[in-house]
């Protein structure tokens, strides 16, 4: 299951260990990681990023979340890897589109207390033992939330009732007095607006999404011809899994597309 991990220090330095202990559970097949970024949190209580890791399939991808987080505990920053944090509602699109939810980083918030560092990691992880086991050990306190695949869903819903909006306004348009239809000819305008808007989000998160898994899977596959036995075989599972989320988020946000289409031609 794809996860992300934030595990916390008391400092920097046992920080970085902490990104140590990740990179070789990742190597030994415990958990597999798909990005990490070392973040540290000053006594003013801003949140920089100190290092940032790309394993592989995600590109920028360490930029995009810990930048993400950065925005809402710290404040925009630049990042290492040239991933930028935009405006707050930029920051929880990003958030939401991964899967992240606002308490999850109530809580990292109250645990990356000024002067403490953490480690941001995605990574695929099946069982909890191994990473809990060996950051624990070294001091670390770990936060993991499952990624949701609930931004294809939400958008669907979104598209389906500005659909259901609009073809309202347009039922009551016909029915008004000529000195009504003025007013809901302009509501009219503000609904296709706000579908036009949530298509062109339905565009990018379908791009986003797309690639995303595309690189994960080519970065899977390329693991896959390397390992042997019980290691290659959870890969391919992995692939396989990864290859099904990825058809079934298509799919909704397909529809999604379909429907704000629709509705805009008619």
């Amino acid at each position: 299951m794809d996860k992300m991990l934030v595990t916390v220090f008391d400092n920097e330095s046992k920080a970085y260990e902490g990104s140590r202990i990740l990179k070789e559970l990742d190597a030994e097949g415990s958990i597999g990681l798909y990005a990490t970024a070392v973040v540290a949190k000053d006594a003013g209580g801003k949140v920089n990023v100190k290092q940032a890791t790309n394993e592989g399939p995600l590109g920028t991808a360490a930029g995009l979340f810990a930048g993400s987080l950065l925005g809402l505990l710290g404040g925009p920053v630049g990042l290492a890897v040239g991933a930028g944090v935009g405006t707050l509602g930029g920051v929880l699109y990003d958030l939401a589109r991964v899967g992240v939810s606002d308490d999850f980083l109530a809580e990292v918030e109250r645990q990356l207390q000024p002067g403490k560092a953490a480690v941001v990691a995605e990574a695929w992880e099946e069982w909890v033992t191994p990473v809990d086991t060996r950051i624990e050990a070294a001091g670390g306190t770990v936060l993991r939330r499952a990624r949701e695949e609930v931004v294809d869903a939400k958008l669907e819903r979104e598209t389906a009732s500005l659909k259901a909006e609009i073809a309202a306004l347009k039922a009551e348009h016909a029915q008004a007095t000529k000195e009504h239809k003025a007013k809901l000819e302009a509501k009219l305008e503000v609904a296709k607006g706000k579908l036009r808007a949530t298509q062109n989000r339905v565009k990018a998160t379908l791009a986003a999404v797309t690639a995303e898994y595309e690189a994960k899977i080519k970065a899977l596959q390329a693991k896959a011809t390397k390992a042997r036995g019980d290691a290659k075989a959870k890969l391919e599972a992995r692939i396989s899994e990864d290859q099904a989320r990825s058809r079934r988020c298509s799919e909704k946000l397909h529809q999604a597309w379909e429907l704000a289409k629709q509705a805009l031609e008619e």
